[in-house]
């Protein structure tokens, strides 16, 4: 299957891994992922359903973006849609909490102990 040049029109689960990473819109929505996933704890400690939601928050920035860049050059704007779309991302955000979740880091001593177990 060919990779995604840009996210797609409509919302599907997995879009962000059918990017073709050489392209600067998959290195950024890579980037955003990243860091929202790492603002709640880092990617492999959340569930299933926080990292869909996490993926669905940054298809709808990138579409609320392009309506607003389309609006910004005096091209066609649905505001109806692009309020729809701005309150479902507030949702989306507030389910998944606007405060950044430490880590749970082990103390030197632990991490220095399972280091050198491992070897």
């Amino acid at each position: 299957m060919a990779k995604l040049k840009a996210p797609p029109d409509k919302f599907a689960p997995g879009w962000l891994s059918d990017l073709d990473g050489r392209t600067g819109i998959a290195q950024t929505m890579r980037g955003r992922y990243a860091e929202m996933t790492s603002d709640l704890g880092g990617a492999d400690s959340l569930s299933l359903a926080q990292r869909l939601l996490v993926e669905r928050a940054l298809w709808l920035t990138y579409w609320l973006e392009t309506q607003e860049a389309a609006l910004a050059q005096g091209q066609e704007f649905d505001v109806g849609k692009w309020v729809q779309a701005a309150n479902g991302l507030q949702g989306i955000l507030a389910k998944l909490g606007l405060e950044r979740k430490a880590r749970d880091v082990p103390s030197l001593q632990t991490y220095l102990a399972r280091r050198e177990a491992k070897s």
